[in-house]
């Protein structure tokens, strides 16, 4: 029997798309076991969709460390290496296959992604923007911005590797999502209409980057 691939799930809020892992995963339908979902805000549902789910969970906040040096550019950059390198440790230590981030709103700095490197451990990222477009934060409601002032007539969502430049890293799999002429879209219809677009390229984003791990242990 093969071995089923070990996965780290990084959040930050509700967690549909790890649900949605979570519910390929016990349906067999992804070839996959969530070892550890990790999340950065103490209060994030996902935390306990993890439970439920009888999967261990870890809460990893920023504040203790920013709270440990001056309130200056310099010291926030230090807090910011120091949580990097000891959420690095954390991951590693549960022996991942592949690390997906499922909304962290987190940048990951070289503190965190080069011991992964080190180990060849691969992160993906799910963005719901296309490639190059509304990098970083609140993607969506800028895209949805930017249809209604007639700059753009499509969005996406993507799964893509992860590098230290934000959204940034070589795309796995891209979904576009054209805005509807016409159609009475209001921001918080787009934005439920986006998510759930996003659980089914999660899964097979995932699914991807798998057939990519396997491929390079041939």
């Amino acid at each position: 029997m093969i071995s089923p691939i070990r996965l780290t799930v990084l959040i930050s809020g509700s967690g549909s798309n790890l649900q949605a892992v979570i519910d390929k995963t016990n349906a067999g339908q992804l070839p996959t076991k969530i070892v550890r979902v990790i999340s950065n805000r103490k209060d994030a549902f996902g935390l306990e969709r993890a439970k439920r789910a009888d999967i261990p969970i870890a809460y990893h906040n920023l504040v203790k460390y920013k709270k440990q040096h001056p309130a200056t550019p310099e010291g926030v950059q230090v807090a910011r290496e120091e949580y990097d390198a000891e959420l690095a440790r954390l991951v590693l230590q549960d022996a991942p296959d592949l690390v997906v981030c499922l909304g962290f709103m987190h940048v990951l700095s070289p503190n965190f992604l080069g011991p992964l490197e080190e180990v060849k451990l691969k992160i993906i990222n799910l963005h719901p923007a296309l490639p190059g477009a509304f990098n970083g934060t609140h993607a969506i409601e800028r895209a949805h911005a930017a249809w209604l002032e007639g700059k753009i007539d499509k969005t996406g969502v993507m799964i893509h590797n992860v590098i230290s430049e934000v959204d940034m890293g070589k795309p796995i799999l891209v979904r576009e999502i054209p805005f509807v002429k016409g159609a009475d879209e209001d921001l918080d219809m787009f934005e439920t209409k986006v998510h759930e677009i996003e659980w089914g390229t999660v899964v097979e984003g995932i699914q991807l980057a798998i057939e990519e791990l396997k491929g390079g242990k041939q």
